[in-house]
């Protein structure tokens, strides 16, 4: 499936730099896979132990150009869980609405207090390794290490022109946003890091990225 809709100016990438960016994902991916399949491991038994159902959780999302690819995470919520209330959040997070009354001053693009989040859940996503299975969209293409996040379909579908350029360029497992506002951030803010990143492609701000999300998963800076 392909978005259809196209951004009024574009962005341009450079080469070499799209090269050394799939190397470094590769190579980084392979490095630390054996602790990345420990600690996987460890989650999955978590996961099995506190509720019923599978451990992975796959869901369609939107990547570079428009296109749809399945996305692999850790199952954080219940079985069968009411996906409408979670689409009606991040609508009022893109209209910049608050999404709950405790936290009347943060627009965030979790939801702290989602009833439909696990025990286990809570901890994994607050610390993203939920998101480690994702290391296998990296190694198919479909992702790369450092990227903007790749949105729903119901998301791309009220883009603006301008909102729309986040995706011209290759998701990624983290970015500008996760690591200096991670989910404490507006949905133009989140925009505006991404649409700045790709446009000062650099493979040193890739890995300084790289280096700065570890401490911002350990301390569980802006996680929800």
């Amino acid at each position: 499936m392909v978005v259809q809709s196209a951004p009024v100016r574009t962005i341009s990438f450079n080469t070499s730099y799209l090269r050394a960016k799939r190397a470094l994902d590769i190579t980084f991916t392979l490095l630390i896979a054996p602790f990345v399949i420990l600690v996987g491991i460890v989650v999955a038994i978590c996961i099995k132990i506190d509720s019923r159902g599978p451990i992975f959780f796959r869901q369609k999302r939107i990547g570079q150009d428009g296109l749809e690819f399945e996305m692999l995470k850790f199952r954080s919520m219940y079985v069968n869980s009411n996906q409408l209330a979670h689409r009606e959040k991040i609508l009022h997070y893109m209209n910049g609405k608050k999404l709950n009354e405790e936290n009347s001053s943060n627009m965030s693009y979790k939801d702290v207090h989602d009833p439909r989040i696990t025990k286990v859940g809570r901890f994994i996503r607050k610390t993203s390794l939920d998101e480690i299975p994702q290391f296998w969209n990296v190694l198919k293409g479909q992702m790369a290490l450092v990227g903007p996040r790749p949105p729903l379909t119901y998301e791309v579908d009220l883009y603006s022109s301008h909102e729309w350029l986040r995706m011209v360029g290759k998701p990624g497992l983290t970015g500008t946003w996760q690591v200096y506002g991670r989910s404490r951030v507006t949905f133009q803010s989140m925009v505006e890091m991404d649409i700045e990143y790709l446009e000062h492609q650099s493979i040193w701000t890739d890995i300084k990225l790289i280096v700065l999300t570890v401490p911002v998963m350990l301390f569980s800076r802006g996680g929800a």
